[in-house]
C-alpha cells in the first residue's frame, strides 16, 4: 500500500474513532470526579431527557452549517413555539397532539421566512438569523407574559415518561428496554456491515477487517452498557429517546441516500460547481432552514414538556449549545463536511459536560468557559486532521 494512501487511511480511522473515544474518555473521566454519580441508572435517564433538546437542534443546525450557514434563531424560536404550543393547550383548550402539531406548522413558517430572504434576497445567515433571535425572542415575551404551567399529563410525558414496560422484569432489569436495546445493537452492525460491502464494491477506501470489527464491538459493548443503565432506572427508556433514535436514523437516510442530502454536501462543498452541475443551489438553502424551523420547533415541544411550563425565557444560548455539538462532532466550519452520527456524538459530550458539571457544583460562569475551551480545541483538532490528510 502506497504512503499516501497509508496516510488517507490513517485519517478515516483517526475521524471515526476520535470523537466516540473523546466521549468514552470524558464519561469515565467525570464518573470518576463524581464517584460514580455520573453512571447512575436514573443520572443516566436524566442525561438523555435534559439534553434532548440540544440533540434534536444539532440534527438541523448540522444541516444547516454543512450548508455552508449558521443559525443563531434557534433558542430563541424554541421559546416561541413553547409558548404558542402551552398557550394552546392552557387558554384554548386545545388538545396537547393537535397543539403539537400547530407548533410543528408554525416552525415551518419560521423557517419559510428565514430561508426567503437567505435564499431568494440573498441576506447572510448570519444577519438574517441574528434578526431572527431577536424577533423570536421578542414576541416569546408578549405572548409569555408570566409562566404558563399546568399543561397535560400527556404532554409532559414527551420529556418525561418512558416507553411502558408491558413485557415485565427480568430481576430488576426492564425487559422492553432489554429488547430496545438489542434491536438496535443488530440494526447498527447489519448497517455497519452493508457499508462496509457498499465501499468494497465501489472500490473506495475500506477499513481493515480488524479495526472493523473492533470498532464494531466497541460500540455494541457500548451500547448494551446504556442498555443495561437505562433497564435498571426507575422507568426504562425515555420516550424522548426514542424521539431521537427516530431522528438520527432519519437524518443520518436522508444525508446520505437521498437527492437533498447529496446536495447539501454539494452546495457546503463548492458552491460554484453545484452551481454549474444544476443544482438549485436556492431552493437547497431554502429548505436547509425550513427544516431547521420545524426541529427548532420540536426542540420547543421537548423543552416546554420537560419543564411542565413555559417560560418566555426558555432556549436561552441553545444555539451555542447545538453549534458546538456540530463543531465537536466533527462539522466543518467551511461547510461540506459533517455526519448526523458525528454530530449526535457531540451533542453528547454536551450533555455530559452540563451533568458532570452540575453533579460537581461548578459554577455556571466556570461552566460556559469550559464549554468554550471544548469547542475551541474540537475545531482545532478538525482543523489539524484536515491538514494533515490534504498532504
Amino acid at each position: 500500500m502506497s504512503d499516501t494512501k497509508k496516510s488517507k487511511r490513517l485519517n478515516i480511522n483517526f475521524k471515526q474513532y476520535g470523537i466516540l473515544i473523546a466521549l468514552v474518555v470524558i464519561v469515565i473521566l467525570f464518573n470518576i470526579l463524581t464517584n460514580g454519580k455520573l453512571l447512575a441508572p436514573n443520572n443516566v435517564a436524566s442525561l438523555v431527557q435534559q439534553n434532548a433538546y440540544v440533540m434534536v437542534l444539532t440534527i438541523g443546525m448540522t444541516m444547516v452549517i454543512i450548508a455552508r450557514h449558521i443559525d443563531l434563531s434557534v433558542g430563541s424560536v424554541v421559546a416561541f413555539v413553547g409558548g404558542i404550543v402551552a398557550l394552546l393547550m392552557y387558554d384554548m383548550q386545545v388538545p396537547w397532539l393537535v397543539a403539537c402539531l400547530a407548533g410543528l406548522l408554525v416552525g415551518v413558517l419560521i423557517g419559510c421566512w428565514q430561508g426567503f430572504w437567505i435564499a431568494y434576497v440573498g441576506i447572510p445567515a448570519f444577519i438574517v438569523t441574528l434578526g431572527g433571535m431577536l424577533i423570536f425572542r421578542g414576541l416569546a415575551i408578549v405572548l409569555v407574559e408570566k409562566t404558563v404551567s399546568g399543561l397535560p399529563t400527556g404532554f409532559v410525558s414527551i420529556a418525561n415518561g418512558s416507553i411502558p414496560n408491558f413485557l415485565g422484569f427480568a430481576g430488576y432489569m426492564d425487559v422492553v428496554t432489554l429488547v430496545l436495546g438489542a434491536l438496535v445493537i443488530v440494526s447498527v452492525i447489519l448497517a455497519a456491515v452493508r457499508r462496509r460491502r457498499a465501499d468494497m464494491k465501489e472500490g473506495g477506501l475500506v477499513e481493515p477487517m480488524m479495526s472493523f470489527i473492533i470498532r464494531n464491538v466497541l460500540i455494541a459493548a457500548v451500547i448494551a452498557y446504556v442498555t443495561y443503565l437505562l433497564s435498571m432506572s426507575a422507568g426504562g427508556t425515555p420516550i424522548v429517546l426514542v424521539i431521537i433514535g427516530v431522528l438520527v436514523v432519519a437524518y443520518s437516510f436522508v444525508m446520505a441516500k437521498t437527492k437533498f442530502g447529496r446536495r447539501i454536501y454539494a452546495v457546503g462543498g463548492n458552491l460554484r460547481a453545484a452551481e454549474l452541475s444544476g443544482v438549485n443551489t436556492r431552493r437547497v438553502d431554502f429548505f436547509a432552514f425550513v427544516n431547521m424551523g420545524v426541529l427548532a420547533s420540536l426542540a420547543g415541544i421537548v423543552t416546554t414538556s420537560r419543564a411542565g411550563a413555559a417560560v418566555a425565557t426558555a432556549g436561552n444560548m441553545y444555539e451555542m449549545d447545538a453549534i458546538a455539538a456540530a463543531f465537536i462532532g466533527g462539522t466543518a466550519v467551511s461547510g461540506g463536511i459533517g455526519k448526523i452520527s458525528g454530530a449526535i456524538i457531540g451533542a453528547l459530550i454536551m450533555g455530559v459536560l452540563n451533568m458532570g458539571l452540575s453533579i460537581l457544583s461548578v459554577d455556571s460562569a466556570w461552566q460556559q468557559a469550559i464549554k468554550g475551551l471544548v469547542v475551541i480545541l474540537a475545531v482545532a483538532s478538525t482543523f489539524i486532521t484536515s491538514r494533515k490528510g490534504s498532504h
